[in-house]
């Protein structure tokens, strides 16, 4: 008899070893390598020939592929449409990740009952609820109808005989890490589990023109768990985000084939579930205190969107040996950078100095044009002086403590006036070339010792 050939496979990347390591060589991670029997495909009668569009695959000269336009179908909800690029393509996989209990599901529910509304046939297989546990969170969200069909399922051969006998428009799989080939032996929620389910569904989406929403957990890190072909292998990657000390919830795109990459849309969790929030800005702006010290307002685009937020900062003398640097949606790194400018540039002697930068809201901003709020809300903390309510500021500082150009300056100027602030602190650079609103002044800066004395008088 056949010795059973055996491999470790890392839960966190999918990297295959021929032995047991104790540290993943790829993603860094301890105690992730799993032992895995190796099996041949267990697909048998997978349609190798059959191509993404589900046309028979053959070799064509890029001069004669013609390009047929598929109509978007709208979800019901303008906050996802947006995050989506414009709707729903028919025959796309979209992956939406998660932490636990941040409303994944919910999201899922509120989505399936507006497409089963509209006309769509809806199947929601959930392998971590039951049917029950479905229907009172739908009595909640009031979703109620009969082309939204509940299917407490895992087992993915059951599962693709009544995704033929129904021939669903949508498929919700709640979630891909609960979900198990049967001729596979690995445990469920293996990176072979993962791989293997998710080949699946790819080919059930681009053969029958079905649309799939899968949900995936995350990891402690904050990446959807599984084998990194999980995200490569899906048209669209969402990342449902917030904090429980919050009432609302970001949902980020990372990865989308069909439109632009980085947009957010906002929700707010309510008792009947989560509420579009259509004016992100005057969210974020609605408890700033007048005349307060360490609070200064940038415009931050998030994919084709400009949303306003507040950055504060918090400047007091440490009383220990070593100053702290405690930062919250910014990179910490990119704070202590902007600290050795304004300390070199600018006069400030924060060495001896806590402090502490945080975002207001609880968003998460990665961009370089928020360098001069940050270093002008760290400035007002140090000086005690507030900066006028109604100016903004807008650039990347350089390490010379120049103000260098952002891009798309205009779509952020045009929100700035929209919600009636007064003063922009722009690049002098691109002032020039800049058409913006007529009721705002333009300040064009070059340094940040420049910033300093015109808007900390």
């Amino acid at each position: 008899m056949a010795k059973t050939k055996t491999q470790f496979v890392c839960s966190n990347c999918g990297f295959t070893s021929a032995r047991y390591l104790g540290r993943c060589p790829s993603c860094g991670q301890w105690n992730t390598l799993i032992e895995e029997k190796i099996v041949p495909d267990v697909v048998k009668n997978r349609k190798a020939r059959i191509s993404l569009d589900g046309r028979i695959a053959k070799p064509q000269k890029i001069s004669e592929i013609t390009i047929k336009e598929t109509a978007r179908s709208m979800t019901g909800m303008n906050e996802l449409n947006r995050v989506l690029g414009g709707g729903i393509v028919p025959g796309s996989m979209v992956l939406i990740g998660g932490d636990p209990g941040i409303g994944k599901s919910t999201l899922m529910l509120q989505l399936s009952g507006s497409l089963s509304k509209s006309g769509g046939h809806v199947l929601y297989v959930t392998g971590e609820e039951s049917a029950s546990q479905i229907k009172l969170r739908a009595q909640r969200l009031k979703v109620d109808d009969d082309n939204f069909i509940v299917y407490p399922e895992t087992d993915m051969s059951t599962i693709k005989e009544v995704i033929d006998e129904l021939q669903p428009d949508y498929l919700v799989i709640d979630s891909v890490q609960t979900m198990q080939e049967p001729d596979l032996e690995s445990a469920i929620g293996s990176v072979a589990q993962i791989r293997e389910v998710t080949t699946d569904l790819m080919q059930i989406a681009k053969t029958n023109g079905i649309t799939v929403f899968i949900v995936g957990h995350v990891t402690k890190e904050g990446a959807i768990a599984g084998p990194k072909i999980l995200e490569h292998m899906v048209d669209t990657v969402l990342y449902f985000e917030g904090d429980n000390n919050y009432k609302y919830r970001i949902l980020r795109s990372v990865k989308n084939r069909f439109g632009s990459t980085n947009e957010l849309g906002v929700f707010e969790m309510q008792s009947f579930g989560l509420r579009e929030v259509n004016n992100p800005s005057e969210m974020f702006l609605e408890e700033r205190l007048n005349g307060a010290t360490g609070s200064s307002i940038m415009a931050s685009m998030e994919g084709s969107r400009p949303i306003l937020v507040e950055v504060q900062a918090l400047v007091t003398p440490t009383v220990f040996g070593n100053a702290q640097r405690v930062v919250y949606g910014v990179d910490r790194n990119r704070v202590s950078q902007i600290l050795a400018i304004l300390e070199k540039h600018a006069d400030l002697l924060l060495q001896n100095q806590d402090v502490h930068v945080r975002i207001a809201g609880g968003v998460k901003i990665d961009e370089p044009a928020a360098d001069l709020s940050i270093a002008m809300s760290i400035a007002s903390s140090y000086k005690s002086e507030s900066t006028k309510p109604t100016d903004v500021f807008l650039g990347e500082v350089g390490l010379s403590g120049e103000i260098r150009s952002i891009p798309q300056l205009e779509e952020r100027l045009k929100e700035v006036a929209k919600l009636g602030f007064k003063r922009a602190f722009v690049p002098k650079n691109s002032v020039k070339q800049l058409v913006y609103p007529k009721e705002l002044t333009i300040i064009g800066v070059e340094r940040i010792s420049e910033v300093v004395k015109l808007a900390l008088p």
